[in-house]
């Protein structure tokens, strides 16, 4: 009796087991620098979240978030203003979750039908925690490089192989993603179409690039 009972406890902790692997792994994102999330998103905006409503459509619904928004960084083309954030209601299905009348978040996104959409997989992050490159570089920098191309690099050796790309190496520390250069460095196109990474400085916003930075 009593193996029988461990037994069935095994098949129950593995059957959570593969519960919980199927939730987490159905939604996966690769791992995207902040410049790329950027130029990738048809809106990036300041905002705060004040309310959010649950629509009934697709099999785990719709989280229609209210937001008020602070600042457009881009998207002055698709909408001069944003008053709602959409995204899934599900966690497993990428649907993003914001904490309301908390933070000021930067959110991005993409849109369709009028609607701006956006989950796990776009860069959302209250705004106190971004850096003061990130900042800056939502505000102006990123733009400069969406021409470029930040390629990952995740074993080494890595090379770039054209001008106009940035090896992005954040993925070998031994401290992970975040790491340096998302939060300090954007890859921004020079003359001749090469591109480089660029740290600006804190106390004055240099107008020259160190092309072997970092």
């Amino acid at each position: 009796m009593q193996s029988l009972c461990h037994q069935l406890l095994s098949l129950l902790f593995v059957f959570s087991s593969l519960q919980i692997y199927q939730l987490t792994e159905a939604c996966s994102c690769a791992l995207s620098h902040p410049q790329d999330a950027y130029c990738n998103s048809d809106i990036v905006i300041r905002a705060k979240v004040v309310g959010k409503k649950l629509l009934k459509d697709g099999p785990f619904g719709t989280m229609r978030y209210t937001v008020k928004q602070m600042k457009m960084y881009k998207g002055f083309n698709k909408m001069q203003h944003v008053q709602h954030i959409y995204t899934d209601a599900s966690e497993s299905l990428c649907g993003v979750k914001f904490d309301i009348n908390k933070y000021q978040y930067l959110i991005t996104g993409r849109v369709f039908d009028g609607k701006v959409y956006t989950g796990l997989c776009n860069f959302n992050q209250p705004w106190e925690r971004l850096s003061l490159a990130q900042k800056k570089g939502i505000n102006h920098r990123y733009q400069l490089g969406c021409n470029c191309r930040i390629k990952p690099c995740h074993y080494l050796p890595c090379f770039v192989t054209s001008k106009n790309e940035c090896l992005w190496t954040d993925m070998l520390s031994h401290f992970g993603y975040p790491g340096y250069q998302s939060r300090h460095y954007a890859c921004i196109q020079q003359k001749e179409g090469y591109c480089s990474w660029y740290r600006g400085m804190a106390g004055r916003d240099k107008t020259t690039i160190n092309s072997t930075d970092p």
